[in-house]
């Protein structure tokens, strides 16, 4: 089975986020696609399947399968659009959190999502303990949202992941605060699905930029994450839609034997 891993929201290889992806005939078991995600050992691994006119996407982490991921999505209509049927320029893949299109725009990869609203929730000890600074505000939505009052604490922050795995709220832990060449900045984090920290998590862009699009008064935002890796992302947000572009690089294309 043909296995590529895809650099994504990335200007060239070493940057952005690494997905790997799996084009396949056919559906393999959960069991299957579990066990080479744990064996991939990348914070996501993207299967699809063609059916109809459109793809079947589903992602797994190490930890186990998740209802949205952005960078494995981008990585995948890479993979697809420069690999597998050359001539599209437009995805759609059915999901677990509904349809999601990819569009690509010279060499950016767009991709539309839904928006996740956040709501004010109380800052408690158990999460300044765990992150070991403390954040202005807390919100939640999928994953816990902390705001931060600079980009430098956003970029020095050393949480505790044994602390952050046991916060009761959210499944991911974002940390985020207005740029100052950006317009805003952020970090990921997944110790709940075995994933420290994730280098730049599209999925998290679904809270992030409806937040910062309402406080910056602005609906076209570039964000960039903070991880070692960095990456950055063209942002729109339209109603209950988050658009996210970005560029990709392929690192590895090889066979995946499973027997």
């Amino acid at each position: 089975m043909k296995y590529y891993v895809v650099d994504a929201f990335a200007e060239k290889v070493f940057e952005g986020n690494p997905a790997g992806v799996c084009v396949m005939n056919e559906w393999l078991s959960d069991d299957i696609m579990q066990k080479i995600a744990i064996e991939n050992n990348l914070s996501e691994t993207a299967f699809a399947v063609k059916e109809a006119e459109n793809y079947k996407l589903r992602w797994f982490t190490p930890g186990g399968e998740i209802n949205l991921c952005g960078h494995a999505t981008l990585a995948t209509a890479f993979v697809i659009m420069n690999y597998v049927e050359t001539q599209l320029t437009t995805i759609q893949f059915n999901t677990m959190s509904g349809m999601l299109t990819v569009n690509k725009k010279e060499d950016l990869y767009e991709l539309d999502f839904p928006s996740a609203l956040s709501k004010e929730i109380a800052l408690t000890e158990q999460m300044i303990d765990a992150l070991g600074a403390t954040p202005t505000e807390a919100y939640l939505n999928r994953d816990l949202l902390l705001v931060f009052e600079s980009q430098e604490a956003v970029k020095n922050l050393s949480p505790d992941f044994a602390k952050l795995e046991q916060l009761p709220e959210g499944l991911g832990v974002i940390v985020t605060a207005k740029g100052e060449t950006f317009d805003f900045v952020s970090r990921a984090f997944f110790p709940k699905l075995k994933i420290n920290e994730d280098p730049v998590c599209g999925s998290a862009h679904c809270g992030l930029v409806p937040f910062w699009a309402e406080k910056l008064k602005k609906q076209e935002l570039v964000a960039r994450q903070l991880s070692n890796r960095g990456g950055t992302l063209y942002c729109k947000h339209e109603d209950t839609r988050v658009k996210m572009a970005g560029k990709a690089a392929l690192y590895l294309i090889g066979d995946i034997n499973i027997g």
